[in-house]
């Protein structure tokens, strides 16, 4: 790990050009996509979760996100569900970390109770999606080791494309396939591998919206399952940013009382 990190601090301070192999390319893609998201402070948004099962019948949830952005550590995120109404005041509570696990809550209301998703259950599906716990967490680069693949066009977007490797335990994948945009170094789709080096997932981002001159938001996010035919989609919207959140509204003790 520390080997990583001096490897890490050097590609920051590295200009992009100077990076001549597969894994120190791709960890400069890597920063540069970060690097471009930075400074947000906090957001805020609403996201309607379309789920899907193989024979295509859909159900859905209306769905409010908030973020904090914490300088030197991964991002406090907090979801509240509002409908359907056997849902509704379920509360998602995220501390993500660089290097150390993150820590994460549910607020069940049939339970009346907080529960912490333990470390080996961050594989696991959220809330019945496709979407597993540790798909939700910030992108923190230190998280992953990184290898650069190619260049290659889709959807008519030229991209480059690396192999990301979760460096963190209990992940349900072995590794990631990243498609980042050569313009604006947004990640257009991800393929998720899953323990047994087999294709699971596929995620891709569309629609994607400027904000404050600077951040880069997609307001369509799709998660298809390739081995149950199974799929979810985010539709975002009302995006805000610098609304003056703070910590102490991403407090444990508060996930009971969000409505």
């Amino acid at each position: 790990m520390r080997k990583f990190i001096l490897l890490l601090t050097l590609i920051a301070v590295m200009p992009f050009a100077q990076a001549e192999t597969a894994e120190e390319k791709g960890l400069a893609i890597a920063i540069e996509s970060d690097n471009r998201d930075k400074g947000w402070s906090d957001s805020y948004a609403e996201m309607k979760m379309v789920l899907r099962n193989r024979h295509g019948k859909e159900s859905s949830r209306q769905i409010r996100v908030t973020n904090l952005e914490m300088d030197g550590d991964g991002d406090k995120g907090l979801t509240v569900f509002d409908t359907p109404r056997d849902v509704k005041g379920t509360a998602f509570l995220s501390y993500s970390h660089s290097l150390l696990p993150d820590e994460q809550w549910i607020f069940l209301p049939a339970l009346k109770r907080v529960k912490r998703i333990s470390s080996s259950n961050k594989s696991g599906p959220f809330m019945g999606s496709e979407f597993a716990y540790e798909d939700i967490s910030s992108f923190e680069v230190e998280k992953y080791s990184y290898t650069y693949l190619r260049d290659e066009t889709i959807d008519g977007i030229e991209c480059f494309v690396s192999e990301l490797r979760p460096q963190y335990k209990h992940s349900g994948y072995t590794k990631t396939h990243v498609w980042i945009d050569k313009a604006e170094y947004r990640i257009q789709r991800i393929d998720f591998y899953d323990r047994k080096d087999s294709l699971l997932k596929i995620q891709r981002f569309t629609d994607y919206k400027l904000y404050l001159d600077q951040y880069w938001r997609a307001h369509t996010q799709t998660m298809e399952n390739q081995q149950n035919g199974k799929s979810t989609t985010l539709y975002w919207n009302d995006f805000q940013f610098k609304t003056g959140l703070t910590e102490k509204d991403f407090e444990k003790n508060d996930l009971k009382r969000q409505r």
